[in-house]
C-alpha cells in the first residue's frame, strides 16, 4: 500500500505541474460532447416535399396541409406531371413526392378507401425509411372532412414506446458519445504515462525503486482514474443540461458502471504504454485501439445483431459494448444493478485482465 501511495503522489504531482495536459483531460471531453452531440442527429426535419395534386379539392388540400403542418415536411414545389416529380427527385430538390389521384375527394366523402401515393428517394436508405414512417403516420391519422383515409391491410395498431416516447435520436446517441469520449481520453492519458518515463530516462530509477510491479501499475492508474471520473461526470452533467438526458436510475449504479469502465480503459492505456517506445507511437496505438472498436463495434451507432457472426464474436471483447448496455439501462430505463450483472461482470473481467497484462508486461521490462 505504501508503494501504491508513493507512486500515486509522484504521478499526481507530475500531472498537476503539467496544467496544459490537465486542462485537456478535463475539458476537452466536454468540448467533444458539444461537437458530436449537435452534429450527430438521426432526427429528420424539413424534408423537401413536392406535391402532385390531381384532385384539387378541399379534401386533397387538407391532406397537403396535414403534411406541411406536421413539422417534418416543407413544401418544395407543386408539380403537374410524373416527369416533373422525377426531375425534382433527380436534382435533389425534393426528397419525397405526394401524389393525390383523381376522385380522392369522392372516395373520402363516400366512405371508401382513399388511396394516395408517396414517392421517396431511396439513395439514402436510412433517411428514406424515416421519411416513409413519417408519411405513413400522417396519412393514417389524417382526418379529411367527415371521412378518414384508410390504409390496407385494415389493421389497427396502437404503439406504446417506452423510455423514449418521442423517439429522439439524441437519447440514443448521447450515451454512446459518453462511452466514446471517456474511452478515448482515458486510454490516451495513461498510454503516455510510462512512455514519458522512458523518454525522460526516469524508468531506470523506477526499476531500482523498492516498489512492486502491480503497486506501480495501480499507483499510476489512480490519479488518472480520478481525473477521468471528474471528466466523465462533467460530460454526463453537460448532457443532462444541453440534451435533456434523463437520469431514471441510481447515481450509485452509474458510479459503479462508470468506475469499472474507466479502470478497464486506463489499464488498456497502461498496457499500450508498456509496448510503445515513444509518445507518438503510444498515442497512435491508443486511438487505433480505442476509437474504432468503440465507434463501430460497441453498438453505439450500428446494431450488433445486424453484423456478421464473426464481428459479433469480436464485439464480446469491446468494453464499450457492455458499458453502453449498463449506461442506457441506468439513465433511460432506471434499471437496478441486479439486472445489469452481466455487463458489469464483463467490464470487471476486462479491467482485471488488462491490469494483469500490463503488470506482466512491465515486470518483464523491469527484469
Amino acid at each position: 500500500m505504501r508503494g501504491i501511495l508513493a507512486v500515486y503522489r509522484k504521478e499526481l504531482r507530475q500531472i498537476v505541474r503539467d496544467r496544459r495536459t490537465l486542462m485537456i483531460l478535463v475539458f476537452i471531453p466536454v468540448f467533444f460532447l458539444l461537437l458530436y452531440g449537435y452534429a450527430l442527429n438521426f432526427d429528420i426535419r424539413n424534408v423537401a416535399l413536392a406535391v402532385e395534386d390531381r384532385d384539387g379539392t378541399p379534401e386533397s388540400r387538407a391532406l397537403v396541409s396535414a403534411f406541411i403542418n406536421s413539422g417534418y415536411f416543407d413544401l418544395a414545389a407543386t408539380v403537374y406531371s410524373p416527369a416533373d416529380a422525377e426531375r425534382l427527385l433527380d436534382l435533389n430538390r425534393a426528397r419525397a413526392v405526394l401524389v393525390i389521384p383523381e376522385n380522392f375527394s369522392r372516395d373520402v366523402i363516400g366512405g371508401r378507401t382513399a388511396v394516395v401515393q408517396v414517392i421517396i428517394g431511396g439513395d439514402n436508405s436510412n433517411t428514406a425509411t424515416t421519411v416513409m414512417g413519417y408519411a405513413l403516420s400522417i396519412v393514417r391519422d389524417a382526418g379529411i372532412g367527415s371521412g378518414r383515409i384508410e390504409l390496407t391491410p385494415p389493421l389497427s395498431v396502437q404503439p406504446r414506446i417506452w423510455y423514449n416516447p418521442e423517439l429522439r435520436s439524441t437519447l440514443f446517441l448521447v450515451p454512446g458519445l459518453i462511452a466514446y469520449i471517456a474511452m478515448i481520453t482515458a486510454v490516451a492519458s495513461t498510454a503516455l504515462s510510462i512512455v514519458r518515463e522512458k523518454e525522460m530516462g526516469t524508468m531506470e530509477q523506477v526499476r531500482m525503486a523498492p516498489v512492486g510491479t502491480f503497486s506501480f501499475v495501480v499507483g499510476k492508474t489512480i490519479p488518472y482514474f480520478i481525473i477521468a471520473l471528474v471528466a466523465a461526470a462533467l460530460i454526463i452533467l453537460a448532457a443532462m443540461v444541453l440534451f435533456d438526458l434523463p437520469m431514471r436510475g441510481s447515481w450509485l449504479s452509474l458510479l459503479v458502471a462508470l468506475s469499472l469502465f474507466l479502470v478497464g480503459a486506463l489499464a488498456t492505456g497502461l498496457l499500450i504504454s508498456t509496448v510503445a517506445d515513444s509518445q507518438q507511437v503510444a498515442f497512435q496505438m491508443a486511438l487505433l485501439i480505442s476509437l474504432l472498436p468503440t465507434l463501430i463495434l460497441s453498438g453505439f451507432i450500428f446494431p450488433i445483431s445486424s453484423m456478421p457472426r464473426f464481428l459479433q464474436l469480436v464485439t464480446t471483447v469491446v468494453p464499450a459494448r457492455y458499458f453502453l448496455l449498463a449506461l442506457r439501462g441506468i439513465v433511460l430505463k432506471g434499471a437496478p444493478l441486479a439486472t445489469l450483472l452481466v455487463p458489469l461482470a464483463a467490464m470487471a473481467i476486462y479491467a482485471a485482465a488488462m491490469l494483469s497484462l500490463a503488470s506482466l508486461r512491465l515486470a518483464r521490462e523491469r527484469a
